[in-house]
């Protein structure tokens, strides 16, 4: 993982800056180790005194293995930042927009914080830190499996911005140790958390190190089940920053309040480069064996780790902001309850005795399209309107649209019994046929589902 630095054309009013020109004698931060000569004071959970020095600085590429950021000599601005309440200053920026929450960040931590950049659309980040008018970094991780278009995607963004993404790799031993004893693809039988420490967590781990803030593309909508509560601000709860210990780290998510459309939306009007993948369908990219573009009705985060449960579709960078079962809330007994979906008056909602009587039938008087779901999956939840429409086209028509939870004490069932594989599975019990059907398309929209009917009933 590594540093960008770029500086606004205010802050260099009247200079000319070139990399080939930076002076190589100069101190130079070191990314998971550097540290300002004038900074002592330590980060506390919620708290953070420290004179801010910004620099005016163009980055400059070296043979090493970790990259350095050249820094050039600029006016020497004291800050002092009071004792600070980050739970507090959540609240008062809850409603505050991504550029004034971008800002705040820059302001704060200056030299000190930088942008995460994963080459999907959280290049608006970038395009939000560059309207600040303020120098900021930039990092990303390359672990060694990403799509050529994001590698290309890359070194768009650097010329547009005028900017060097450094990079953080992951360690070639521990990359080699993994691919030797299990396969280049041992993530398709086992999962894929540890493929993804190797090549994702650890380096980020390091590149941390060197920080006292982070920036992120974290979204509420990305991921319903597992980011529905992302603050725009608060302490990291997993990695440490450069003093080390627990409330070393801050993480800003300047777009968390906003939707996936919004900020197409904002990339369009600013004219900024996306990757080209966009375009084939992929929303949510990552590395190349386990992205997948996503299809009608189908969650943005889908198209991720697709073989897996939906409560697994996290590669562990944000693993302190899931949220365990989606909506799940305590009452007065201890019992946890959950809002559930697919609510219509057009559906029946089978109970555990009632799928198993509708399996025992060798015939039916009716046909029935059955969903197994989980109200805390954002898959579930991706689909429900189109389901909830083919409920409604299908009353009175001799098909029954029906639900059942198949998650919890029901999860082992299901799979023993109804074929359940991920949520959401769909089965179509046919009218004289006593075997129920498993719907294989990822196609969820309300005509493709009408299509799977037609052609059985």
């Amino acid at each position: 993982m590594a540093f960008a630095v770029t500086s606004s054309p205010a802050a260099i009013s009247g200079s000319s800056l070139s990399r080939s020109s930076a002076s190589s004698d100069l101190k130079i931060p070191q990314i998971g180790s550097f540290r300002l000569a004038d900074r002592h004071a330590t980060v506390n959970l919620s708290q953070k005194r420290r004179a801010v020095k910004p620099v005016n600085a163009e980055p400059k590429r070296n043979d090493t293995i970790l990259s350095h950021a050249a820094t050039t000599s600029a006016p020497e601005v004291s800050e002092k930042v009071e004792v600070e309440d980050f739970e507090q200053l959540a609240k008062e920026l809850n409603n505050a927009s991504p550029l004034e929450i971008m800002d705040k960040a820059l302001e704060k931590f200056g030299n000190d914080i930088a942008i995460a950049f994963s080459g999907a659309e959280d290049v608006a980040l970038i395009e939000y830190a560059k309207l600040t008018g303020r120098p900021f970094r930039v990092f990303s991780l390359d672990t060694g499996r990403l799509n050529p278009e994001t590698y290309r995607f890359f070194d768009e963004v650097e010329k547009h911005y005028g900017i060097r993404i450094e990079y953080m790799f992951p360690d070639a031993v521990e990359v080699q140790a993994l691919v030797r004893s299990k396969g280049l693809f041992s993530f398709y039988e086992d999962g894929h958390q540890e493929c993804c420490r190797v090549r994702k967590v650890r380096p980020l781990r390091r590149a941390l190190k060197g920080l006292r803030a982070w920036i992120t593309g974290q979204r509420k909508d990305q991921s319903p089940g597992t980011r529905s509560e992302v603050p725009v601000v608060q302490v990291d709860p997993v990695f440490e920053g450069l003093d080390g210990g627990d409330g070393s780290l801050l993480k800003w998510n300047p777009v968390a309040n906003v939707d996936g459309k919004d900020i197409w939306n904002f990339l369009r009007a600013m004219n900024v480069p996306v990757n080209s993948l966009h375009a084939q369908g992929f929303v949510s990219i990552g590395c190349e064996p386990c992205t997948r573009p996503v299809l009608p009705g189908q969650h943005e985060r889908e198209g991720r780790w697709w073989w897996e449960d939906a409560k697994a579709k996290e590669c562990g960078l944000h693993k302190g902001n899931l949220k365990e079962d989606g909506a799940a809330q305590v009452n007065g007994d201890g019992a946890t309850t959950e809002s559930d979906i697919f609510n219509s008056q057009s559906l029946v909602t089978l109970s555990r005795t009632g799928i198993e009587n509708l399996a025992k039938l060798e015939s039916r008087k009716e046909s029935w399209i059955v969903v197994l779901y989980a109200p805390w999956c954002p898959f579930c939840q991706a689909m429900e309107a189109s389901y909830v429409e083919l409920a409604e086209k299908l009353a009175g028509s001799g098909v029954k649209v029906a639900k059942f939870r198949a998650d919890g004490e029901q999860k082992e069932y299901s799979k023993n019994e109804l074929q359940l594989g991920s949520f959401p599975t769909i089965l179509f019990f046919p009218k004289h046929s006593a075997k129920p059907i498993k719907y294989a398309s990822e196609k969820r929209d309300v005509d493709s589902l009408m299509a799977f009917v037609n052609a059985l009933r």
